[in-house]
């Protein structure tokens, strides 16, 4: 189960991001859900710094772990950051932001909308003083490659 400890800054994003590009490969993740999943994983890391740490005045690290099974990979971010879970806002009403003009549509919030979307599952959890993200992605979804694979054999 890999794990690494990053410092609550900015430059630790491109380095979480080769753990998750990395382990999505070796978990034979399709490139959609790979690149889904690194965005969602990149926007709450984001948040996680600059509102968690850096607006706080304070100095933290993220642990993110990746765990894989038959059926999904699961990246597990934590933080000692001021708590904070996703899933506290309404969702609907983020969804009901779009049927507005753009001029009429209120500022922020829209990352963690579609983080939250891009995965299969997100979950958050405050354990022990530290904000726990937890993000799942199935296995069993077929690449385009077995597709065509399953289309040929058919055929």
């Amino acid at each position: 189960m890999p794990t690494i400890t990053l410092p609550g800054v900015l430059d630790s994003l491109e380095p979480l991001a080769d753990l998750v590009q990395e382990q999505a490969q070796l978990a034979g993740l399709d490139q959609r859900t790979t690149y889904q999943l690194r965005l969602a994983v990149d926007e709450i890391a984001t948040n996680i710094i600059l509102h968690g740490y850096q607006e706080q005045g304070v100095q933290g690290d993220i642990v993110a772990t990746v765990e894989t099974d038959e059926h999904s990979l699961t990246v597990t971010l934590e933080d000692t950051a001021i708590p904070y879970n996703p899933l506290a806002r309404d969702l609907a009403s983020v969804e009901a932001e779009f049927a507005k003009p753009l001029e009429e549509r209120q500022v922020g919030g829209l990352g963690v909308y579609f983080a939250i979307r891009a995965v299969h599952d997100f979950r958050y959890e405050w354990v022990n003083g530290r904000n726990r993200n937890i993000f799942v992605v199935h296995r069993s979804e077929p690449t385009a490659a077995a597709e065509v694979a399953h289309v040929a054999t058919s055929a």
